[in-house]
């Protein structure tokens, strides 16, 4: 069972990477192999609206027409068994890597060819929020929605403020044993 990560923070060792490395310690001592990639770090740009339109060669071919680390990362999702999605909260919503990288992973889903092994793959979702954390509720429900229409059979969205972080690890540990032995 491979699980892969991706992770839509820059701070490897911040709240999002903290709730992420949770249900990856659960994970692997469920047996499974787990990677983690941190959105920032790579090169992904956001969508161009290539033609227009607003489309281009994502909705005729299932394909994108930049030339990043995104099709690279498409494949390693492929790859995978599991997905887990985390991203810190912004003005509750998700973080720009993260809406950068789901706005095209869309818009190639709009293809039969895109959706090729992304459809009904077992994923997970967390939502970090720091300063109140009001806003991780909403953009659980925003996360829910984009991996819903990506394909994913999205089996859990969990909702993290800073203030219930360590309670929290607990559940994430346990959410993770759970996805890598289901």
């Amino acid at each position: 069972m491979k699980i892969l990560a991706i992770v839509g923070s820059r701070n490897a060792e911040g709240m999002t990477a903290t709730a992420t490395k949770s249900l990856l310690k659960g994970a692997q001592a469920a047996g499974a192999e787990v990677e983690t990639v941190f959105l920032p770090w790579k090169n992904i740009e956001r969508c161009r609206q290539c033609d227009d339109s607003g489309w281009g060669i994502c909705r005729t071919t299932g394909n994108c027409a930049i030339e990043d680390d995104f099709a690279h990362l498409v494949n390693a999702i492929r790859s995978s068994d599991r997905i887990v999605l985390a991203t810190p909260v912004y003005f509750s919503d998700l973080s720009e890597s993260m809406k950068a990288f789901l706005d095209r992973l869309r818009r190639i889903g709009m293809h039969e060819k895109g959706k090729d092994g992304i459809e009904a793959k077992v994923a997970v979702a967390i939502c970090v929020a720091g300063g109140g954390g009001g806003g991780a509720p909403q953009c659980a429900c925003i996360m829910d929605r984009i991996l819903r229409t990506c394909g994913f059979d999205l089996v859990e969205t969990i909702p993290v403020r800073r203030q219930n972080l360590d309670l929290k690890k607990s559940l994430l540990e346990t959410t993770g044993g759970w996805l890598a032995s289901s």
